[in-house]
């Protein structure tokens, strides 16, 4: 049952962003631990990401967030939409008026990589039941490739290497 308060709801909404967002910042954390060989602390991080998670999943539950799979398809192929047709070309623009330079490139990344999820989304919405192919995200720019990783990202360049699949 979804929260009805408008106050707790505002309350929820900034809950869930924010442990999200901890959730990123402790496993960007942890990555910095496991290069520094400091597997302890690596540990603690991704621990306290994996609690972040819980916290989040509970708020979105509250939230009713998570709806059919009909739904959470239609609204990610909107967030993701978005994001490449409207988000990230004005923060790119502000980028270069900035002469930001290695923000215009990873605004520039991000943005080129948003658009396959959303065809993928598109795809899997129109066909929901079919057989799942190997995907492959690049680590570098976030890139998304189906059934077999490029020999080089179309995105950022990176060679295949660089990919991991997605279970």
């Amino acid at each position: 049952m979804a929260v009805k308060d408008p106050k707790v709801i505002e309350d929820l909404k900034t809950a869930f962003s924010g442990e999200s967002q901890a959730n990123r910042k402790y496993l960007a954390y942890a990555h910095k631990a496991e290069q520094e060989k400091l597997p302890y602390a690596a540990k603690i991080f991704r621990a306290a990401a994996e609690a972040e998670t819980i916290h989040a999943h509970s708020h979105f539950r509250l939230l009713a967030g998570v709806k059919s799979t009909a739904e959470n398809l239609q609204d990610a192929i909107n967030g993701e939409t978005y994001e490449f047709t409207k988000m990230y070309p004005e923060m790119l623009e502000d980028a270069k008026k900035a002469n930001e330079s290695m923000a215009i490139s990873g605004f520039h990344m991000a943005n080129e990589a948003e658009k396959i999820p959303a065809e993928l989304f598109q795809k899997a919405l129109a066909n929901p039941g079919q057989e799942a192919p190997k995907i492959f995200v690049c680590k570098v720019c976030g890139h998304v490739a189906e059934g077999e990783a490029p020999e080089v990202c179309p995105i950022c360049g990176s060679k295949r290497q660089v990919y991991f699949e997605i279970h």
